[in-house]
């Protein structure tokens, strides 16, 4: 691999195998980056978890499915953001090597990607119920209006927990109806840790979005970006409580959110917001965190 690769990608695997021509393809949807279909699914595999009264092999299944429709739709997502964001990425270091961005990829051929993706999704989403089907569907608005956020708002990390964590609901949804309080408020602790996640991100942009003009929580919270994410963390385990709490009124079944609560108190008191490599670690540890919420899904929804 060249310097065409973006800084911050996991590209010494599978994809370093690949032809250059289909190597550029699996770039442009992140294959390169696992970290991003592990974050969209584990919000899928909270809400299926999370469950009472199904046998595990439907759930098992069921999470099969949903890390296929991950995979496939946030590659698709960033087909499009990168589609959309051609002339920000090209002004930006850290994204000026994307495909599309750096011309190795042509607009029509990003396209007819981003629609190959979407039959991958379409596949996944027809093995859902209806009511499932209606809700995943739901989320389209938000996801094609995400890219323009960060012209908009400081806050393009919010609405980035809004779309990046539809999947607790489709979870849910994909089982039953019911109980919608237990689906909301599961939902809402989601929303909270993407929010935390993605300004953890957003760190290493800091500069590059100053002079772009790009706006970010990164940039808006400044010196008290620590205090930011801790407070945004906080939310996110008081929502994943609440949420137990409303399917099983028992204090021990909030014990097992002990492990996953501890995982973000690390994150935030080792955050290094002037080191580089430092936020993107901690970025990417948010996979074992996801872990960690599933398990506590399990143990509540399952015993």
């Amino acid at each position: 691999m060249t310097d065409s690769v973006t800084p911050d990608s996991e590209h010494r695997g599978l994809v370093s195998l690949l032809p250059a021509a289909a190597r550029d393809y699996a770039l442009l949807a992140r294959f390169d980056r696992p970290i991003g279909w592990w974050l969209l699914l584990w919000p899928c595999a909270w809400g299926a978890l999370l469950v009472p009264n199904v046998p595990l092999s439907a759930k098992a299944v069921m999470i099969a499915w949903f890390l296929l429709g991950s995979s496939a739709m946030r590659g698709a997502g960033c087909v499009y953001n990168d589609i959309v964001d051609a002339d920000l990425d090209r002004q930006v270091a850290r994204t000026a090597a994307r495909p599309v961005a750096s011309g190795r990829v042509s607009l029509r051929a990003a396209w007819a990607w981003l629609l190959a993706l979407c039959a991958v999704g379409l596949v996944v989403l027809l093995q859902l119920r209806w009511q499932a089907q209606l809700v995943a569907l739901a989320s389209l608005v938000l996801v094609a209006a995400y890219p323009f956020m960060k012209r908009v708002t400081w806050w393009p990390q919010a609405w980035l927990g809004l779309v990046f964590t539809w999947g607790a609901p489709v979870g849910w949804v994909a089982f039953t109806s019911d109980r919608l309080g237990v689906m909301l408020a599961l939902y809402a602790g989601a929303f909270f840790w993407c929010i935390a996640y993605d300004t953890i991100y957003a760190l290493q942009d800091r500069e590059d979005d100053a002079l772009v003009g790009i706006k970010s929580s990164a940039l808006r919270l400044g010196d008290n970006v620590k205090a930011g994410v801790g407070l945004f963390y906080a939310a996110s385990i008081a929502c994943f409580a609440l949420s137990f709490w409303l399917l099983r009124e028992d204090w021990l079944a909030l014990l097992a959110l002990l492990p996953a609560a501890g995982h973000f108190a690390w994150q935030v008191l080792t955050l290094d917001p002037k080191d580089g490599q430092n936020p993107l670690d901690r970025f990417r540890s948010n996979r074992w965190a996801g872990a960690l919420v599933a398990a506590a899904c399990f143990v509540v929804g399952n015993a």
